[in-house]
């Protein structure tokens, strides 16, 4: 579906997408604030500066800061085009302001960035690449579809014994506990984009060295109960 969020003109009717990339441009937006940009933010700016009156996005903008001590940020933005690429020429190597900065437009190449399987919720490989059986939840990592979990997840299910005891979720109403992400193992489901790994989405490089990380922690937990048991 195309998105609404910017009117394009009739008679440039979207017959393809152009790629772009705003730089130097606060990672975050507000003052003596540790709020972090957000793609609501972006969309408030866009629809601010004149430039982008005619632009129409085909996605949220992504934002990605520029380097781990960084305090900017490069926002991706993919726009309904015309074949010509008219819409982005326009745009590329134009400069506007974000509050006291100014920040610049250029041409960027479509990256389709890390996948995120939708069924097991890992990241760097597809759906229809997935090798596990069945399926996962993307609340709370249980084996079973994400739209069963009211009825499958423990979480949601009465437990007397426990002190507070725990009441079920009535049917019909959604699950009001904290979500657990099976990447991060933040409180967030796992396609969050609060989430570290949504985002460094675009950075493979990322992603590798922190499931390397994980197997390795893994590995050396496995190592460190079985010594545990011989030692019994």
């Amino acid at each position: 579906m195309i998105s609404t969020l910017f009117k394009l003109r009739i008679q440039d009717s979207p017959k393809s997408k152009s790629y772009l990339k705003i730089i130097r441009i606060p990672f975050y937006p507000h003052p003596n604030s540790q709020e972090k940009l957000t793609s609501s933010n972006i969309e408030t700016v866009l629809k601010q500066n004149h430039i982008f009156d005619n632009i129409s996005l085909t996605s949220k903008p992504r934002i990605i800061k520029v380097s781990p001590k960084s305090d900017m940020a490069i926002v991706w933005l993919d726009i309904w085009d015309v074949q010509s690429g008219q819409n982005a020429k326009l745009l590329i190597n134009r400069c506007f302001n974000v509050d006291n900065n100014i920040a610049t437009i250029r041409g960027a190449n479509m990256n389709l960035g890390v996948p995120q399987c939708k069924n097991c919720w890992k990241w760097g490989h597809s759906t229809f690449s997935c090798r596990i059986q069945g399926a996962k939840c993307i609340k709370c990592n249980g084996l079973h579809k994400s739209e069963h979990h009211r009825e499958f997840s423990w979480c949601c299910k009465a437990n007397t014994k426990i002190n507070p005891p725990r009441l079920e979720t009535k049917k019909g109403e959604p699950c009001p506990h904290t979500f657990k992400c099976s990447n991060c193992k933040g409180d967030h489901q796992a396609d969050s984009n609060i989430c570290p790994f949504w985002r460094h989405c675009f950075n493979r490089e990322w992603h590798i060295k922190k499931y390397a990380k994980i197997h390795e922690n893994r590995s050396q937990s496995i190592r460190s109960k079985g010594n545990d048991a011989r030692k019994q």
